[in-house]
């Protein structure tokens, strides 16, 4: 992590003040740490999206010299882009991660699920993600998820308590003063953990090209 020399509230230059991109950067690998100490089966959901190369970034910083002490989980919904796939799988052999693979169309293909008449598989999602989280029995599941996207985001904790059923309750959700983080869950529960929750778009792209992160080429397929 570099600390780059910013303007203070009194208008005198500090050496030692980060960035507001350093400044995101050091949280996200703090809550990374946390998780590590606090859990012992987190998993990282890595869709090949910027969001999720963007947190393995950030882990990978957290950990570093030492792997990343986390397995990755891809909810294929079979739509995906071949360049996002080939991403993914260049990724894993990379860093020499772990991949967990739930496939919508797996459970298509069985019966569970059965295919929207609009045709997206977004929504469908939701029962492999949570099998497998139950099935390799993952206490932390690290999200993208950012509190700028939506106004529902904008209620979730860092640290974000899910029950059996992998339901969210508001009710149920911990302080976070001080960046003080309380991973605390019953057997069957598990914690969702947002290292992105303080970031906007814009923060995410300036911190990729920054960084110069590596992104699926379909990113620059068209003009936005």
């Amino acid at each position: 992590m570099t600390t780059t020399v910013t303007e203070t509230e009194e208008g005198t230059a500090g050496p030692y003040a980060l960035s507001h991109l350093d400044a995101l950067e050091s949280e996200a690998v703090h809550i990374f740490r946390e998780v590590a100490g606090e859990f012992e089966n987190p998993v990282i959901l890595f869709s090949g999206g910027k969001d999720s190369i963007l947190m393995l970034r950030l882990a990978l910083k957290a950990f570093a010299p030492a792997p990343v002490p986390f397995a990755l989980l891809h909810v294929d919904t079979g739509h995906n882009f071949p360049e996002v796939l080939a991403y993914r799988d260049r990724t894993v052999q990379r860093y020499g991660l772990r991949l967990h693979v739930a496939s919508v169309q797996d459970y298509i293909d069985r019966g569970v699920l059965r295919e929207r008449a609009d045709g997206t598989r977004n929504p469908l999602q939701t029962l492999p993600l949570t099998e497998r989280i139950r099935t390799e029995r993952f206490d932390a599941v690290f999200g993208g998820g950012r509190r700028d996207e939506e106004k529902a985001r904008a209620k979730e904790r860092v640290f974000s308590l899910r029950d059996e059923f992998s339901q969210w309750d508001p009710r149920r959700q911990r302080p976070e003063l001080w960046n003080l983080y309380n991973g605390r869950h019953a057997p069957g529960e598990h914690v969702r953990v947002f290292p992105l929750s303080n970031w906007t778009e814009l923060d995410v792209w300036q911190y990729i090209a920054r960084e110069g992160i590596d992104l699926p080429a379909i990113y620059y397929a068209h003009e936005r």
